[in-house]
């Protein structure tokens, strides 16, 4: 045995689970109506850290939600795309709304845990790969501090083209992100400073994900400051018209087609 993970759908098997705990449905035997152990999201740190955290909150109903969700999704117009729909929260609300929204993730099992849950338009895979279906919206969600998908100086601009390459005239992004800047803990103050060192930014985080015996690769998660993310945007298709940081540290950008 190597001790490393198996690699697979960790978000997947994870929300299933949290899934079954939830309304006593799943792949796996329960005792007493739930899984024998909660259901923890595992993240990594490239420098050693690790967190653990319940993963219940992917399955939150509207009235469990943060401010800044209702915020986001009463800004919302036309034919939307929810980036990293995971379960499916906020698709079904979108939908009990009547607006026309298609979820896409590139978890299998997250997509599962969303159709059986009615969300009734999903996609599998990314937004780079969605372009060729030849689709276009007027809204693209990036919600539960899925702003994160920019990853780096190195991914934006891709991600930002692919977003323009899905869009009508007029349309808009609206992400939530998080500024990880006011923090006074060491672990994650040397953490920003290792970072700047390596030529990232200070909130280029370098995780993977663990649950049970599967991991994730590692990948590049981006939390920063709002003044990063403009830098990001600039010279792109898009630009910031709008920034909501109403419940600081988190805040919702919005993006415009230029």
């Amino acid at each position: 045995m190597t001790g490393e993970p198996t690699i697979g759908d960790v978000f997947g098997e994870m929300i299933r689970d949290a899934y079954a705990v939830t309304t006593g449905i799943g792949p796996r035997p329960l005792v007493g109506g739930r899984l024998p152990r909660p259901v923890i999201e595992i993240i990594e740190r490239d420098d050693g850290l690790v967190n653990g955290a319940p993963s219940e909150h992917y399955l939150d109903p509207p009235q469990r939600w943060q401010p800044y969700d209702h915020r986001a999704v009463d800004r919302v117009h036309g034919q939307v795309l929810d980036i990293g729909v995971g379960a499916g929260r906020i698709a079904l609300h979108l939908q009990e709304r009547g607006v026309p929204v298609t979820g896409l993730d590139t978890s299998v099992g997250a997509l599962r845990v969303s159709r059986h849950r009615g969300v009734r338009d999903l996609v599998l895979g990314t937004v780079d790969e969605h372009v060729a279906e030849g689709r276009r919206y007027d809204t693209f969600l990036l919600l539960g501090n899925n702003l994160g998908l920019f990853e780096g100086r190195e991914r934006a601009p891709a991600l930002l083209a692919a977003l323009a390459a899905l869009a009508r005239p007029g349309a808009q992004v609206i992400a939530h992100g998080t500024d990880p800047y006011g923090t006074t803990d060491p672990v994650h103050t040397g953490y920003h400073e290792l970072n700047r060192r390596r030529g990232r930014l200070g909130g280029q985080l370098r995780l993977r994900l663990r649950y049970r015996l599967l991991g994730t690769e590692w990948f590049d998660y981006l939390v920063c400051s709002v003044e990063e993310f403009a830098e990001l945007v600039h010279g792109s298709p898009w630009r910031l018209v709008d920034v909501d940081d109403g419940d600081h540290p988190y805040y919702l950008a919005t993006l415009r087609l230029a």
